[in-house]
């Protein structure tokens, strides 16, 4: 018995997140008018392997889009303002994640027991020989509680109720509270045996993933997929079924509106170069919103083609872009086809 406790004892997992991915954004359909700053991707044009020092930066603002980062998870992303990079110089482009990282001065965006489950079993702990499985988390109160199964010889059942802090460095720290292992009490027991969790979970090919004593942590940087997001998280709380991370401060920047004020969901990009598709957007303003509002503009990078297909687009009088894409929880009562604006 005593062996089986101290296998199950360091059965423990951890959430977080600070990447957010970026809109990838196809060529316009709209033929009602062209913006000259266009430009064909195989014409004479801004480099788009080197940098150009001149380009300002692209500004970005988000507001209630619930942005799917892989299927069944999605960022909760209730508010973000900050600015957008290539990771190699040249225009932001949208058709590779790992080509651009978005730096944020201020954002809350939240997950909820769905998608940090799908992630923790899909993407941080999706590799061979992980010592944790079938993870299933949710909300409680003020704090977590993760259930699953360890894996190590035999696998054993545990549930760890826990609470959430930041650290001054950034970090996300998972203090546990109650711990239970084979359905009896796991705090007695590790007590008794002189283990913690550090001398039991080997979390070394854990995505962004450390653990310290019975204390475990994760790196907000490292705990996502790709396009990487840069930030500090300064704030974590629990609030009803989602688990909602601060990043930056309020105030770091000045507001971004959209040209489309009217618009409760919606993502802005502002300045600089972006590359989508075979066009390049020069000077850009781009605004992408929901073709039928709900309370959260339901975004996925995987399908944004999709999205477009079932939408349409619009220049604006000061040549920008609005973007009308279909949210992706209505793709399926979309017709086959471009929509036409009246469908708005």
């Amino acid at each position: 018995m005593a062996a089986r406790v101290r296998l199950a004892a360091g059965a423990a997992t951890v959430f977080g997140f600070s990447q957010i991915a970026c809109a990838k954004i196809p060529p316009t359909t709209d033929t009602s008018a062209a913006r000259p700053s266009f430009t064909s991707a195989g014409a004479k044009a801004p480099s788009l392997s080197s940098a150009d020092s001149t380009d300002p930066v692209t500004q970005v603002s988000m507001r209630k889009v619930d942005f799917y980062i892989i299927p069944n998870a999605a960022l909760r992303i209730r508010t973000l303002r900050g600015n957008m990079r290539p990771v190699h110089g040249g225009p932001i482009t949208f058709d590779d994640k790992n080509a651009f990282v978005i730096d944020m001065d201020y954002a809350e965006i939240g997950l909820n027991g769905t998608d940090l489950t799908t992630l923790m079993n899909n993407y941080i702990f999706a590799y061979p020989g992980a010592p944790l499985k079938n993870l299933k988390i949710r909300t409680s109160g003020s704090q977590v509680v993760q259930a699953g199964v360890m894996h190590k010889i035999l696998d054993i059942p545990f549930e760890i109720t826990a609470d959430v802090s930041v650290t001054p460095e950034g970090l996300i720290k998972l203090h546990p509270v109650k711990t239970r292992i084979l359905g009896v009490n796991g705090d007695d027991l590790m007590k008794a045996l002189h283990l913690s969790l550090e001398k039991i979970l080997d979390l070394s090919k854990a995505k962004g993933v450390t653990v310290n004593g019975n204390d475990l942590f994760l790196d907000p940087v490292r705990i996502l997929p790709p396009p990487v997001i840069a930030g500090h998280a300064t704030a974590i709380r629990v609030d009803g079924d989602q688990l909602v991370q601060t990043f930056g401060s309020i105030g770091a920047k000045p507001p971004l509106l959209p040209p489309d004020t009217s618009a409760g969901a919606y993502m802005f990009f502002k300045g600089g170069s972006l590359h989508f598709g075979k066009l390049l957007m020069l000077d850009a303003e781009m605004q992408i919103v929901d073709l039928r509002p709900s309370a959260f503009f339901d975004f996925s990078l995987d399908r944004y083609h999709e999205q477009l297909v079932a939408g349409y687009e619009r220049t604006l009088a000061d040549m920008g872009l609005e973007v009308y894409m279909l949210g992706l929880d209505k793709l399926g009562s979309a017709s086959a086809g471009p929509a036409s604006p009246s469908l708005k």
